[in-house]
C-alpha cells in the first residue's frame, strides 16, 4: 500500500468521505498553502538552477584567462635565451605548438618596429632575422578578458639585443551547454508548475480528495521527509495526482542533474590551473595522461585532449579505451597498468579523419605504485619528423643521382683524353664538357651547404659588388651549350647598360642558375627560354619565361617548399632534388626582394626575381 508522511495511504486521507468533509467544513486554507508551497518549491529550484550555472561560468573564464597568461609566461621564459642564440626556428616552433595546446587564436612575438619575428600562423611572419639591436619597447604585463575573448600581452627579454613584445589572444571557452541544459531544466520545472497548478485549480470544483492527499504529502515534507516514494500519492485520486506525482520526479530529476553537476565542476576545480605544476602541464604540447589500474583517465592536459579530439571533462574519468582504438597500444596500455610490463612502450598510430591526418607516438610508461594513477602516456605529434624523414631519404636518393651524372661524365672524358691521341677538336670538347660537369658539380654541393645553413639558421649574404653584366654574361657561357643540345631557344635580352650593384654574387648567381636550369629543364624540344632583365631607380628584376610543361595551380602553392616536386608525371621522369626554388626564394629574400612564380599548365611558366637596389657601387 503506499505510503504518505510514513503513515499508510488510507490512515493518512481518513477516507474520502471524510476529506470532502473537511474541505467543506471550512479546511479550504490548507489547499491554498499546498500551492503556495508548491510555487515556492518550483521557484526555489529554477533560482538554484539558474545562480549554479552563472558561478560555473564565472570560474571557467576566470581559468581560461590564467591559462593564457601562463601560456605567455611560458614562452616568454623558453623564447628568450634561443633568440639570444639566434635559433630562430626554435622559437617559431614553440609558438606554434603552444598556440595549438591552448587553442589560442593569434599568438606571435613582435619587434618594436611592428615586424613579426615568430607566429601560430607562419604567414604572419615578416621579419625573417633577428636584428643585433632591437628597437625600444616599453610593455608591462597585461591580461585582459570579457565573455567571449582572453588576451595577454608580455615583454621578452633577449640579452644583449633588447625587448619584444609577446602577444596572445583566444577564445574565452563558456560551458554554454551546461548552461543551456540548466536553463532547459528550469524552464521545464516551471513549466511542470504552471501546469499543476492549472490542474490543481480546475479539479478543485470538482473533487478534493487529490488535494487532501497532496496536503498530506506536503507536511511530510515540511516534517523532514525526502524520499520521492514516500512523498508519491496515489494516482488513482485523478489528474492533480498524477500531475503532483510527476512534479517530484522532475524535482528529483532536478536534483540529481545538479549533483552530478556539482561533482563536475568540483572536478574541473581540482584540474583548474591553481598551481605552478598544472600550469606547467597545461603549457606542454605534448599530451600528458594518467591512468589507474582499471584504464580509468585520472588526469589529461589540454595538449591531451586535442590529441583525442575530445573534450577533457569527456576524457577525465572515462575509460582510455573510448579515445584510442588502435590494438598495438592498447595491448601495450593494459600490460603497462595492470603491472605486467614494467618497462616503457612505444607505439606510432596513424590517424585519419575529417579533422586532418597525421602521426601520434604515444609512450606508455609505468607510475610508481604509491601514486594515484598506475600508467602514465606521453603523446606527442610526429607528423612533421615522419614527413621530414620521407623528404630526407627522397633528398638522399636524389642527390646521389645528381652527384652521380656529373663525375661520370667528367670520368669518361678524363679516360678519353688519356687514351690515345685525341685531336685538338676532341680535346678542347672534352675540356669543355669536364668544365661544365664540374661546374655543375659545384651547384649541387652548394645547394646541399646551402640547405644546411638554413637548417642551422647560419645563411648569411656578403655585400660586394655585383658586375651584373660579368654575371649574365657567365650564366649565358655556361647554358648555351646545353640549350643547344636539346634545341632550345635560350634568349638573354638585357639592356644597353647593366649597373654594378651592391649584393652576394654567389648568392644572387646560384637563384639565377636554379631558375635557368629549372627553364632549359622543363622545356621540351623546340621551346623557348627567355631571360629579360629590367633595371629602374628601385628594382633590379629579371624574369625567366619559358614555353615549357607549365605548373597547375595545386603544385604552384607547394613549388618553393624544400624536397617538394610537382606530382606530374613528366616532372618524376626528370631528376632533381627538390632544392633549387626553395633556395633561390630564400637568398632572394635575404636580399630583400622576392620570388614569383605565373604558370599555366602544358603552356609554360614565368618566374620572376625582383631585388631592391638599396645602393648602387660608385
Amino acid at each position: 500500500m503506499n505510503q504518505i508522511g510514513g503513515q499508510p495511504h488510507g490512515d493518512a486521507l481518513g477516507g474520502r468521505s471524510t476529506v470532502r468533509r473537511r474541505l467543506a467544513g471550512g479546511e479550504a486554507a490548507p489547499v491554498w498553502a499546498a500551492l503556495a508551497i508548491t510555487f515556492v518549491v518550483v521557484g526555489s529550484v529554477a533560482v538554484t538552477a539558474w545562480l549554479t550555472v552563472r558561478g560555473h561560468a564565472k570560474a571557467m573564464r576566470e581559468a581560461r584567462a590564467a591559462q593564457v597568461e601562463n601560456a605567455c609566461q611560458f614562452v616568454a621564459e623558453a623564447a628568450s635565451p634561443l633568440l639570444a642564440a639566434g635559433d630562430l626556428t626554435a622559437v617559431r616552433r614553440i609558438v606554434i605548438d603552444t598556440a595549438r595546446a591552448n587553442a589560442l587564436d593569434e599568438l606571435r612575438i613582435v619587434l618594436g618596429d611592428g615586424g613579426v619575428l615568430a607566429a601560430a600562423d607562419p604567414a604572419a611572419i615578416s621579419s625573417h632575422q633577428l636584428p643585433p639591436q632591437l628597437p625600444e619597447i616599453s610593455l608591462a604585463s597585461t591580461v585582459t578578458s570579457d565573455a567571449r575573448t582572453v588576451a595577454s600581452a608580455r615583454a621578452v627579454e633577449i640579452p644583449g639585443r633588447g625587448r619584444a613584445r609577446l602577444e596572445a589572444s583566444g577564445p574565452a571557452t563558456m560551458p554554454t551547454g551546461a548552461m543551456r541544459d540548466a536553463q532547459a531544466a528550469a524552464g521545464i520545472v516551471g513549466a511542470v508548475g504552471l501546469v499543476a497548478l492549472m490542474l490543481v485549480s480546475r479539479v478543485l470544483r470538482r473533487r478534493l480528495g487529490g488535494m487532501a492527499a497532496i496536503r498530506a504529502s506536503l507536511l511530510a515534507f515540511e516534517r523532514g521527509e525526502r524520499s520521492p516514494e514516500t512523498l508519491t500519492v496515489d494516482e488513482s485520486l485523478g489528474a492533480e495526482a498524477r500531475a503532483w506525482n510527476e512534479l517530484l520526479a522532475g524535482r528529483d530529476a532536478e536534483r540529481r542533474r545538479q549533483r552530478a553537476e556539482h561533482a563536475a565542476e568540483a572536478l574541473g576545480a581540482q584540474r583548474a590551473p591553481r598551481t605552478e605544476l598544472d600550469d606547467a602541464c597545461d603549457a606542454l604540447w605534448q599530451g600528458l595522461i594518467l591512468i589507474d589500474e582499471r584504464l580509468h583517465t585520472k588526469y589529461a592536459n589540454g595538449a591531451a585532449a586535442v590529441f583525442l579530439r575530445a573534450k577533457r571533462d569527456e576524457v577525465v574519468g572515462a575509460e582510455i579505451t573510448r579515445f584510442v582504438s588502435d590494438e598495438r597500444l592498447v595491448n601495450a596500455i593494459k600490460g603497462v597498468a595492470s603491472g605486467a610490463i614494467r618497462n616503457r612502450l612505444t607505439v606510432e598510430v596513424e590517424r585519419t579523419g575529417d579533422n586532418g591526418s597525421g602521426v601520434l607516438r604515444f609512450s606508455v610508461r609505468p607510475v610508481r605504485r604509491d601514486d594515484s594513477a598506475a600508467a602514465m602516456i606521453l603523446i606527442e605529434d610526429v607528423t612533421q619528423q615522419r614527413v621530414a624523414d620521407a623528404a630526407r631519404n627522397a633528398f638522399v636518393a636524389q642527390a646521389s643521382h645528381e652527384l652521380r651524372t656529373p663525375l661520370t661524365n667528367i670520368r669518361l672524358y678524363v679516360e678519353q683524353l688519356l687514351d690515345g691521341e685525341p685531336t685538338p677538336a676532341d680535346r678542347a670538347q672534352a675540356i669543355n664538357v669536364i668544365s661544365q660537369e664540374s661546374r655543375r658539380l659545384e651547384r649541387i654541393v652548394s645547394d646541399m651547404l646551402s640547405v644546411a645553413e638554413i637548417e642551422a639558421g647560419q645563411l648569411r649574404i656578403v655585400q660586394d659588388d655585383v658586375r651584373l653584366d660579368a654575371l649574365f654574361a657567365d650564366l649565358e657561357a655556361d647554358y648555351r651549350a646545353q640549350a643547344e643540345d636539346k634545341n632550345l631557344d635560350l634568349r638573354f635580352d638585357l639592356p644597353p647598360k647593366l649597373p654594378v650593384i651592391q649584393g652576394d654574387r654567389d648568392k644572387i648567381a646560384l637563384a639565377l642558375h636554379n631558375l635557368i636550369g629549372n627553364a632549359l629543364k622543363y622545356t621540351p624540344a623546340g621551346g623557348t627560354v627567355r631571360v629579360i632583365v629590367a633595371d629602374d631607380e628601385q628594382n633590379f628584376t629579371v624574369d625567366v619565361v619559358d614555353t615549357g610543361i607549365g605548373i597547375s595551380p595545386e603544385d604552384a602553392e607547394r613549388v618553393f617548399d624544400k624536397f617538394y616536386r610537382a606530382k606530374d608525371r613528366r616532372v618524376a621522369e626528370l631528376t632533381g632534388t627538390g632544392l633549387g626554388l626553395a633556395l633561390a626564394r630564400e637568398v632572394i629574400r635575404l636580399h630583400g626582394g622576392e620570388v614569383t612564380v605565373q604558370s599555366e599548365l602544358d603552356k609554360g611558366s614565368t618566374f620572376t626575381l625582383s631585388i631592391p637596389i638599396h645602393a648602387r657601387a660608385a
